[in-house]
């Protein structure tokens, strides 16, 4: 799990296809992982970058599934309102995480 988090950090992606997911599904999770540690993208913008910018509710339900939840990270997309959106482990989870994102880049970066 250390080795894990350090590749999470250094922004290397340990994660390739071998997630069992519909094609859709994968292309969702290769969008999320070029989310920049310490930002966030919307729903429609996930969408967009896996090929069906109308399928903005779809990547919710995709995500809400995330079977890597801090590895594949879905708590870097928000809403176009900018409303922080639900989490596997809760909304003060997900803005917790986000805050650690940011301080995380201000020391590595």
């Amino acid at each position: 799990m250390p080795s894990l988090i350090i590749t999470y950090c250094a922004e290397k992606k340990p994660w390739g296809d071998n997630i069992p997911a519909s094609e859709f599904a994968k292309k969702v999770y290769r969008a999320v992982l070029r989310i920049p540690l310490g930002q966030v993208r919307t729903y429609k913008w996930v969408a967009t970058k896996a090929g069906s910018p109308r399928a903005a509710r779809a990547v919710g339900q995709i995500l809400k599934r995330n079977p890597y939840p801090l590895f594949i990270p879905c708590h870097r997309v928000i809403s176009s309102k900018g409303a922080i959106g639900g989490y596997c482990f809760g909304k003060r989870k997900k803005q917790a995480l986000l805050n650690l994102e940011r301080i995380i880049k201000q020391i590595v970066v």
